[in-house]
């Protein structure tokens, strides 16, 4: 009895043996191995950043969904596009393409990618520009950092109606660039830019600058006007409020601004080095030889450093200045005319030692 009680139970462990290998682990795998796949598809890491780990991704304006694979298959940016390309599509990305630009992370999956695109969460850029000489140099710089053409920054700039919402007009605007470091989304189209700007603008007139500038009574955009002029005269930031000083006193006393810079904006060429009779005979409202107090706008982009200067300007009873004649960058400042024209023969001597005629 005790033989066969235990081949029968062998015969039972057998048969569940069986059923086991030929219907569970079947079933298993019928199970387990699609699962294996999806999770591969939408797990696995997918993203190829390089060296350095992460990856700047930009998604132009108007990008469908497969421009981005497109995109992201031609950089070499993804190992496998066919699952990235399921995933999105299961994720309804043809319907959520975001432009700007996004930060890639080695090792990314499919569904981390998918997510962060379809958000739009872009990584913001540091767009910096510094003085420039025109509002087309500054469109250059601007447009090599967000996604808007420089013509097209340019063309506002010089749109009238577009300037006048801004509150400026063709010869103000270059007094609403403030030369700063900002934060912009890569994709600002170029009526972005100029809006932020105007709005920049406000931020950087606070009440303290506010404050400073009535007590001086010039308007803003005569501040800027005055630093531009003051920028062009010396690149040595400690001289700046004391030129500065210098022409609030001549436009207090009536007296023509007879600023050098001026007259190399009149007649657009600002490689002129030494300023002859006949460029001061140019008609424009930019000769302060010709025409009294300050000239209709900016004749650069003025630096930050230059508006604080007018701002805090020094208080001196000097009228004149000329450059020194060691070339130092440095100036002699004079109060009366008869010093100044000594200052300045020892400049015209020095040039004429060069042999600098122009």
């Amino acid at each position: 009895m005790r033989m066969g009680g235990l081949k029968g139970k062998n015969q039972r462990t057998a048969f569940l043996l069986k059923l086991f290998y030929f219907l569970v682990i079947p079933g298993l795998i019928v199970v387990l191995v699609p699962g294996y796949i999806l999770w591969h598809r939408i797990y696995a890491p997918n993203v190829v950043a390089g060296s350095e780990g992460i990856v700047d991704f930009y998604i132009p304006t108007g990008s469908e969904m497969h421009d981005v694979l497109d995109l992201l298959e031609e950089n070499g940016l993804v190992r496998r596009r066919s699952t990235l390309e399921w995933v999105a599509a299961r994720k309804n990305y043809h319907n959520n393409v975001h432009p700007g630009r996004f930060r890639i992370r080695e090792g990314m999956n499919n569904n981390e990618l998918v997510n962060m695109l379809r958000s739009g969460s872009q990584a913001p850029v540091n767009l910096v520009f510094i003085s420039q000489r025109t509002i087309y140099d500054i469109a250059s710089v601007v447009s090599r950092q967000i996604e808007a053409d420089s013509a097209d920054i340019a063309d506002l700039a010089s749109d009238e109606e577009f300037i006048r919402s801004l509150g400026f007009d063709r010869e103000g605007i270059p007094a609403l660039l403030i030369p700063n470091t900002y934060q912009f989304y890569w994709n600002t189209s170029a009526e972005g830019f100029f809006r932020r700007m105007r709005s920049e603008y406000e931020k950087f007139w606070n009440g303290e600058r506010e404050k400073r500038r009535q007590a001086l009574g010039l308007d803003r955009l005569q501040v800027s006007t005055l630093a531009s002029i003051v920028s062009e005269e010396t690149v040595k930031h400690e001289e700046m409020p004391v030129i500065a000083g210098v022409y609030l006193n001549r436009l207090r006393r009536g007296m023509r601004l007879q600023a050098d810079p001026t007259i190399k904006f009149a007649i657009g060429d600002f490689t002129v080095n030494r300023i002859l009779s006949v460029h001061l005979n140019v008609d424009s409202p930019y000769n302060t030889y010709k025409y009294a107090g300050l000239p209709p706008g900016p004749i650069i982009i003025p630096p930050v450093q230059a508006i604080d200067a007018v701002l805090d300007a020094d208080e001196h009873d000097y009228l004149y200045f000329c450059a020194r004649e060691d070339f130092s960058g440095y100036h002699r400042f004079a109060r009366t005319l008869a010093e100044h024209n000594r200052n300045a023969r020892l400049y015209q001597d020095a040039l004429n030692r060069r042999r600098v005629f122009r």
